[in-house]
């Protein structure tokens, strides 16, 4: 079979003066028959190039379902007279959610289990599900969720009666994916967030339970395009705390749980360029921002007097803080310091980080414990450390190890190493790189090599441990993740310099990342695969633009391809929202910058990697239309003989298919195929590259 052939629509879109041809832009429209006809011919393109390679994947695959544990447990984490925890069983897609009823941790063993949400009851075979969000009252009688059935941001609100198991009448439909649900304290009142037709979370209602939802309150409307509301409760569960953000400014509202027919309260009108969070403290309200401090620093006021604000600590130029967890007895904040995650502990007017043992790691305070909790529960992990978690004692100090998350099958970590390195940029910005790989690995020289990548948003590629990673480790890969700028992992000036105009960097960083690797002889070009999701498929697709030529194999998932059009094309779901981020190409000079980078402006008549491309049919965040039009342009242009694949998830979103095991697949797909294509035969032996 040919790969398909996309037909040729002339469509041509012009702004300052420039014009862009776009022979398939014909592909945006869903309702077209052709359109989905298209994509299934590139499906079963893809189930063609993939079939040689079936006894490969069904291997990885179950590699990896080998170290699937027979059960994972999580720490229960204490509220009220509960223990709440999460359990997934070796045989089962999705995590049982439960509680026990105990005095202490100590009694838990003998407390019986109470089944609180059972996503495997409700989920139906092959089909989509995803519950992104539980909420329980304060008095534990009622648990509201968020439900999805297709794979965008739309999610139902369903409440059961903890005591009766039933569901109540109350569905409140159009629920945001996420920070959209608070309970009132009484537990009578639900404030949630609903989206536009845009799919926007941008209004803000109260639902009197038991009510019909027509009847709802609307309490607050975000206007602002690049605005979206979300919100969580505080720590003491006294205040919902009501965000409005955008990429760059941050406008707060409180809602008084105790008084859920009381207006809202603004700690802050917004002004360009200032980000803030709070949170409830005692007689307080701390609040963190940016005003003044690029990295953010600590202020307390007290509730009756929001503007009487004083530091809580001194600016620490190089400490970035992002997050404050108050407890009755102490405050705990969470942030960045020398790349890497950390946690310190506020004592006389000073932040105390916390020491590990390790010299590459990840750590953070579990969500959702009690205000009232003397033991605070932390996860830990690294590249070969499994997540484990810590009881910290908020008087004493003392850190106790409550549990490692069980790996299956044989793993002695003495046999693998990680490491971090540094690359230099083109500026001569030093990039961070992490590295896990197999002692022996380089015993023949260079290593087949995997680097990934995101940098965009803040978001951090922090290191973290995979089990299923283990089978790949084992047989020589190299996994190294480029800490590229657009993340924040150096400080919020490492995100800064990879956003709007100084986007390029995350692409130079990534490439200086490459030849990094390739001289210092960790691997060849013929050897080394790029992998990037959504902003992280931007990443690799703008780097198979601009150095195609150091990678044998480029997979970009869910890319986000055709950045001037999409920022230009308001009806798209978050387009006005990401204009903080990338730029907003009404503006001359972002429409060319963002027209240089641009993976789908910049196809050429040249060699490429070989491609292994994804995307969601009912994707609300990178549109199917971008990676679908894309992979035809590059059909089109490109002078290779490479093999380009595009494997579109018909009833799915962003996120790919619901169920661990459907993710697995996936993986082991995507992994056969890299693996196929830098010299990895299907028992995982290394050989020529092709």
């Amino acid at each position: 079979m040919k790969p398909p052939i996309a037909k040729r629509l002339p469509y041509t879109q012009e702004m300052h003066g420039d014009v862009r041809e776009d022979d398939f832009y014909w592909l945006k429209d869903r309702t077209n028959p052709e359109v989905i006809q298209y994509l299934e011919d590139e499906n079963r393109y893809y189930d063609e190039v993939m079939h040689p390679l079936k006894e490969q994947t069904e291997q990885i695959y179950q590699s990896m379902m080998d170290r699937v544990p027979d059960s994972e447990v999580d720490v229960p984490v204490q509220h009220g007279p509960y223990f709440y925890y999460s359990r997934l069983d070796k045989d089962k897609q999705y995590p049982i959610y439960a509680r026990k009823k105990a005095a202490g941790r100590e009694l838990l063993s003998e407390a019986p289990e109470e089944v609180v949400l059972d996503l495997n009851e409700l989920a139906s075979d092959g089909d989509y599900l995803s519950v992104t969000a539980q909420r329980m009252s304060t008095d534990h009688h009622r648990l509201a969720y968020l439900e999805n059935r297709d794979g965008t941001d739309r999610y139902i609100v369903y409440v059961k009666d903890m005591e009766t198991g039933e569901l109540l009448p109350d569905r409140i439909p159009d629920v945001f994916i996420y920070g959209s649900m608070e309970w009132s304290r009484c537990g009578d009142y639900l404030f949630y967030v609903t989206v536009d037709e845009h799919q926007r979370p941008c209004r803000l209602w109260r639902h009197h339970l038991g009510s019909d939802v027509e009847s709802d309150e609307l309490i607050f409307e975000e206007k602002d395009t690049t605005f979206t509301l979300y919100m969580n409760k505080s720590q003491t569960g006294k205040f919902i705390v009501v965000h409005s953000d955008s990429n760059t400014t941050s406008e707060i509202r409180l809602i008084d749980a105790d008084s859920p027919l009381s207006p809202v309260q603004l700690v802050d009108a917004r002004r360009d360029g200032i980000k803030y969070d709070v949170e409830h403290w005692g007689d307080d309200l701390l609040i963190l921002t940016n005003e003044g401090a690029l990295n953010f620093q600590l202020l307390r006021c007290p509730l009756d007097d929001l503007h009487s604000r004083v530091k809580v600590v001194e600016y620490h130029k190089d400490r970035y803080l992002q997050a404050m967890y108050p407890f009755k007895d102490a405050l705990l904040v969470a942030g960045r310091e020398n790349g890497l995650t950390q946690i310190w502990k506020l004592k006389d007017c000073e932040l105390v980080q916390l020491t590990w043992d390790e010299p590459l790691y990840t750590v953070s305070i579990l969500s959702d414990q009690s205000y009232e909790a003397t033991e605070v529960l932390l996860s830990f992990e690294s590249l070969l450390t499994p997540k484990t978690t810590y009881s910290l004692n908020l008087q004493t100090g003392e850190r106790l190890r409550l549990q490692v998350a069980p790996v299956s099958g044989d793993y002695d970590r003495s046999r693998f190493h990680q490491k971090q390195v540094w690359a230099t940029a083109e500026d001569g910005v030093k990039v961070p790189l992490t590295l896990v790989y197999l002692e022996s690995a380089f015993d023949q020289g260079t290593a087949p090599l995997i680097l990934s990548g995101y940098g965009s948003y803040g978001a951090n590629s922090d290191p973290y441990f995979s089990p299923y990673r283990l089978p790949l480790l084992e047989k020589g890969i190299v996994f190294v993740t480029a800490q590229v700028r657009g993340g924040s992992e150096m400080g919020r000036s490492w995100y800064e310099d990879g956003k709007m105009r100084n986007k390029r960097n995350t692409f130079t960083d990534f490439i200086a990342a490459a030849n990094y690797l390739i001289e210092e002889e960790y691997t060849t070009p013929s050897q080394m695969a790029a992998r990037g999701g959504s902003a992280g498929g931007l990443l690799a697709g703008a780097v198979a633009n601009m150095a195609g030529e150091l990678f044998q194999v480029i997979v970009p998932e869910v890319p986000f391809v055709d950045v001037v059009t999409t920022m230009l094309d308001t009806t798209i779901p978050l387009t006005t929202l990401e204009w903080d981020e990338w730029g907003d190409p009404r503006d001359q000079g972002d429409y060319f910058y963002m027209k240089s980078y641009s993976p789908y402006d910049n196809v050429e008549a040249k060699d490429y990697p070989h491609m292994y491309v994804t995307t969601g049919l009912n994707d609300p965040r990178v549109g199917y239309w971008e990676p679908a039009k894309w992979v035809a342009r590059l059909r089109e242009l490109k002078t290779d003989d490479h093999v380009l694949v595009l494997k579109t998830n018909m009833g799915a979103g962003h996120f790919g298919e619901s169920g661990r095991f459907n993710h697995l697949k996936e993986a082991a797909a995507c992994y056969a195929f890299i693996l196929d294509r830098i010299g990895v035969t299907a028992d995982l032996k290394a050989q020529e590259a092709h």
